[in-house]
């Protein structure tokens, strides 16, 4: 397995440990392996991106009583008609050809 990624990591290292059946460790060292990476990258580059989706759903946002009522009012406005997104969403996918 090739791949560090030790262009991504910063400042001090640290262990994190974690424990898996041998079913999910071979899953995932195949993932891995595919990718050139070692099993820890794959987890840790993983892990970071299923968190960085998480707290991306949970953003807090703070708004006087009038940007909210904008944002609301924009929010429920439908959307602006676009002909090349309707046509393209009515034309079968290219694997389906």
């Amino acid at each position: 397995m090739a791949s560090r990624g030790s262009e991504e990591r910063q400042g001090d290292d640290v262990t994190i440990n974690l424990r898996a059946n041998r079913r999910q460790r071979a899953l995932i060292d195949r993932a891995a392996q595919t990718l050139g990476k070692t099993r820890s990258d794959f987890i840790l580059e993983a892990a970071c991106r299923e968190a960085g989706a998480v707290l991306a759903d949970r953003r807090f946002v703070l708004l006087d009583e009038k940007a909210y009522r904008r944002f609301t009012a924009a929010l429920d406005k439908p959307p602006a008609e676009n002909p090349r997104l309707r046509g393209l969403l009515a034309s079968r996918a290219p694997w389906e050809r």
